[in-house]
């Protein structure tokens, strides 16, 4: 299975469902409940409005662990998957925050989601959670064990956070893909909403080879026609919130907005020169 089997889509658009605090997460509500029926109302809105693909992340359980979450967090976002796959026919992945790649992996495989999000697959970041290795090695086996097929979206040079030493963006994109056996990579800007370069996308592009280039963050509706002509997906939030406030619910009207924006775009560039496509390796 590819990426484009999977989103049904040349030029995928991912919305994010960020979940309310989770239980044992410093600002959790106490409501499950309220939890999931906020997930839902996000997951039917980004639905609605044209996206190709969800991904569900437990964005405000900040401040993050590095590494492992509690287990109550795995729980709750196998149930929150597990009630939207009942409610939308979209791709599900998952983004368990900061770093826990093992667990997005478990809930996914269990869950039938197809993708995982994995913020430090490979190298030494500094972070405000303190200092996060990659562990691809343990996260490819794991999956080798649980049998499944899902796929792993890799950030590179991610956003809140720097590298040990000064990684040049081709080598690092380079060797994420190839000695860490990413299936997609991901460029953000420097923070949550602040988007990548297009010089920056564009060396991306080139050094992945035809692997899929994701842009991680601060799109919207103005700059995505610029941005998509140097990537192959984009994964998108806090443009889609009402008033763009990252602490609001999903608007749909913005949703459609912006999927309408990009898909005007890609349209009149379907005369052009032809990017890569999201064919998979074949040994993932």
């Amino acid at each position: 299975m590819d990426l484009q089997t999977i989103f049904k889509s040349s030029h995928p658009i991912i919305g994010v469902v960020h979940l309310l605090p989770l239980p044992t997460s410093p600002r959790w509500g106490g409501s499950l409940r309220a939890v999931v029926d906020r997930a839902e109302q996000e997951a039917a809105a980004l639905a609605a409005g044209g996206v190709d693909a969800i991904i569900v992340e437990n964005f405000f359980d900040a401040p993050f662990p590095k590494a492992q979450v509690d287990p109550a967090v795995v729980s709750a976002m196998s149930l929150v998957v597990q009630r939207l796959k009942n409610l939308v026919t979209l791709p599900i992945g998952l983004n368990v925050l900061r770093n826990d790649a093992h667990s997005a992996m478990a809930i996914a495989a269990c869950a039938e989601a197809q993708f995982v999000r994995v913020n430090v697959l490979t190298g030494v970041m500094a972070t405000d959670q303190g200092l996060i290795e990659g562990q691809a090695h343990q996260l490819l086996r794991y999956r080798r064990e649980l049998g499944c097929d899902v796929k792993i979206l890799a950030d590179v040079l991610v956003k809140h956070a720097r590298p040990l030493g000064s990684p040049n963006l081709t080598t690092a994109v380079q060797e994420t893909i190839e000695r860490s056996l990413a299936d997609g990579v991901i460029l953000s800007g420097w923070a949550t909403g602040s988007p990548p370069s297009s010089e920056d996308l564009e060396l991306a592009m080139n050094a992945a080879n035809g692997v899929p280039v994701f842009i991680g963050s601060g799109a919207d509706w103005e700059n995505i026609p610029r941005l998509i002509q140097a990537a192959n997906g984009v994964i998108v939030s806090s443009s889609l919130k009402r008033h763009g406030r990252i602490e609001q619910p999903i608007d749909p009207i913005r949703v459609s907005r912006f999927v309408e924006s990009m898909r005007r775009s890609l349209s009149s560039q379907a005369t052009g020169q032809m990017k890569p496509s999201l064919a998979m390796r074949s040994d993932s």
